[in-house]
């Protein structure tokens, strides 16, 4: 595991509890849930904020949702620990209700900011809450399990402090949005379409691997 990414993602962490970044989610939730893996994870998953099983655990996709996703991670060969799994807003709202545009914005800076330490081969977004962070105006129905090609800005930000080398600018990542795991459990058509979606990873990272060479 590299430790030096380890360091560089624990103070963003860090950083979030000392800003007290979203203080009424804060005070409504158990504790933070930052994002769980491998910093060197040539894949990144985000979804849209912790459950009640993951405000417990402080791990990101541990309810009824992440044992799907680990269902899935199994069907490509892969596990938790070849990835990384994080969350746009990292505190879980009450009742688990949907995040609201100023609780993801506070958020996404932090957000940038690991994966600009993780630098991996793609994201991919888990929901449409995730999928607007990165490609807004699109309807996840017409474009889940199509391959993005993404230029974040973070423009002028202050959120690094002293060190804005975690700023992503002009920087292109492979984006895949993916339907959230938890809204096929209830959805045999969606299950399936999501399996499909999620089976065309392997491949699209060799194709990344091919590119780059």
């Amino acid at each position: 595991m590299n430790t030096q990414k380890s360091a560089l993602l624990k103070s963003i962490e860090q950083e979030i509890i000392n800003r007290d970044i979203a203080r009424a989610l804060r005070e409504s939730a158990a504790q933070l849930v930052f994002g769980q893996g491998n910093p060197d994870a040539d894949i990144v998953f985000v979804g849209e904020a912790p459950g009640k099983k993951e405000d417990e655990q402080g791990m990101p996709f541990v309810g009824a949702a992440g044992k799907f996703l680990d269902e899935m991670l199994e069907s490509i060969s892969l596990n938790r620990q070849d990835v990384y799994i994080t969350n746009i807003v990292k505190y879980r709202p009450p009742n688990n209700r949907d995040p609201f545009p100023e609780e993801k914005q506070a958020f996404l800076p932090y957000l940038y900011r690991q994966i600009a330490v993780i630098q991996p081969k793609i994201i991919i977004t888990l929901g449409r809450h995730s999928m607007e962070c990165f490609l807004p105006g699109l309807r996840i129905s017409e474009v889940h399990g199509q391959v993005k090609k993404i230029e974040n800005r973070l423009q002028n930000t202050e959120v690094s402090g002293k060190d804005t080398s975690y700023n992503i600018q002009n920087t292109k990542y492979v984006l895949l949005p993916l339907y959230y795991p938890a809204a096929a459990l209830y959805n045999g058509a969606l299950r399936q379409t999501l399996l499909q979606d999620f089976a065309k990873i392997p491949g699209i990272i060799k194709s990344i691997n091919h590119e780059s060479k």
